[in-house]
């Protein structure tokens, strides 16, 4: 499901902003519409929406709703594994404190008078 909605979103994508480019912009004739006179046209009523507005309109929707999608998915997100669980590996036979040879053993050093620690005192 994760796929169909990625592989969606990069299509939605790339035809939004093929679709943006083709678009003119509002002030692609403001030299024009401001020497007539007619600069209602600019700053006012555009009149019916083009078919290209529309197809924008509708690639922008479903932008808007595969974006919150792929938002939930990855919040909520299923943490079970497809691999098998593995346990470590145990010592058959796990030598005891006991039976540590003397050498073995670590010593720690004999503490000695708490005045000698700190000589600048």
């Amino acid at each position: 499901m994760t796929t169909f909605i990625i592989t969606l979103h990069i299509i939605v994508c790339v035809l939004l902003v093929l679709i943006v480019l083709l678009q003119s912009g509002k002030g692609a004739e403001m030299g024009v519409s401001m020497g007539q006179g007619s600069s209602q046209t600019l700053f006012g009523a555009a009149g019916p929406a083009t078919a290209l507005a529309k197809i924008t309109t509708g690639v922008a929707i479903v932008f808007m709703l595969t974006s919150l999608s792929l938002a939930y998915v990855s919040g909520h997100r299923n943490e079970a594994s497809i691999m098998k669980p593995v346990s470590p590996r145990t010592e058959t036979e796990k030598p005891s404190v006991s039976d540590a040879s003397p050498e073995t053993k670590t010593q720690l050093p004999e503490k000695t008078d708490p005045s000698q620690d700190n000589p600048a005192q």
